[in-house]
């Protein structure tokens, strides 16, 4: 992610908060009145967004002062102060919510993706995120995936080839929908991997005939279904297991021997971490 990205969606998320300006904070702090505030953490789980605030009291006040206690992927209890901020005290009333907002997401989202990674100790398998994040706030969701410990699939619709249910349906099916991808890689001179989605294990042989992939993902099988999938790919192809997975069942998927699991609700259904920004006196 480049330091241009963050800036951008910093100034942006500042405009959208400020307006024509912190009227409250105006009204009834001095200007050049100094103070010190905590990051206080009140709810267990895994810390992230500290680079992200590092940047971000940059972008506010380059004379805030930021100490920092802890580190993304901390494990945090409450209690725990992450960081120590000191300056202006209108540049820390400006800072505050914005910078609650990122990093109790980010770390509700590596709280719930280190529970998962937690259900794979001691197999193969990785924890993958998805595409449903937040509109403008993706490349945040993701890196909050990999600070618990998970991968990132595809950030968007341009660095992989997915054909899922959809594409193949308008493409004419599976035998089609492979071959014109594969025309249209070549045509364009580009380097992608190619997934595709099988929702039967009917689909499963049909991929295995044509090939040309390099990724099957298997749709809403069973537990059954899957181990009889990955056992009939043989290794030949990766395999990634998608749809509904969750705490209590992704370990049985898991051990049918996939090399990935997807799961949508490590970004799209979180629960913030509870933690505040809280003045010193």
């Amino acid at each position: 992610m480049g330091n241009r990205i963050l800036r951008e969606f910093i100034l942006n998320s500042l405009a959208e908060d400020l307006g024509d300006g912190d009227h409250t904070s105006l009204a009834c702090i001095p200007s050049e009145t100094t103070g010190k505030a905590k990051l206080l953490i009140k709810e267990k789980g895994v810390l992230a967004g500290i680079r992200i605030a590092e940047e971000l009291f940059s972008a506010i006040d380059k004379d805030l002062k930021l100490d920092l206690i802890l580190k993304d992927g901390t494990n945090v209890v409450p209690g725990d102060i992450a960081f120590c901020l000191s300056g202006r005290q209108q540049s820390i009333l400006k800072s505050e919510r914005l910078v609650l907002n990122i990093m109790q997401r980010m770390s509700g989202i590596a709280t719930s993706t280190h529970e998962y990674t937690l259900q794979l100790k001691g197999l193969k398998t990785k924890i993958l995120d998805t595409r449903k994040t937040t509109p403008g706030f993706r490349f945040l969701e993701k890196e909050a995936v990999r600070i618990g410990g998970g991968m990132n699939h595809r950030m968007g619709l341009y660095d992989m080839i997915m054909l899922k249910d959809n594409h193949i349906d308008f493409a004419g099916g599976i035998d089609n929908s492979i071959s014109k991808t594969r025309e249209y890689l070549k045509k364009n001179n580009l380097n992608l991997k190619i997934e595709i989605e099988a929702r039967s294990m009917a689909d499963v042989r049909k991929i295995l005939l044509s090939g040309g992939v390099d990724r099957i993902m298997l749709d809403n099988f069973s537990i059954e279904e899957t181990r009889l999938a990955v056992k009939e790919i043989s290794g030949r192809y990766e395999t990634e297991s998608s749809g509904g997975i969750d705490l209590s069942t992704i370990r049985a998927y898991a051990e049918c021997g996939v090399d990935f699991i997807s799961v949508g609700a490590l970004t799209h259904h979180i629960k913030s971490l509870d933690m505040s920004l809280k003045a010193i006196k």
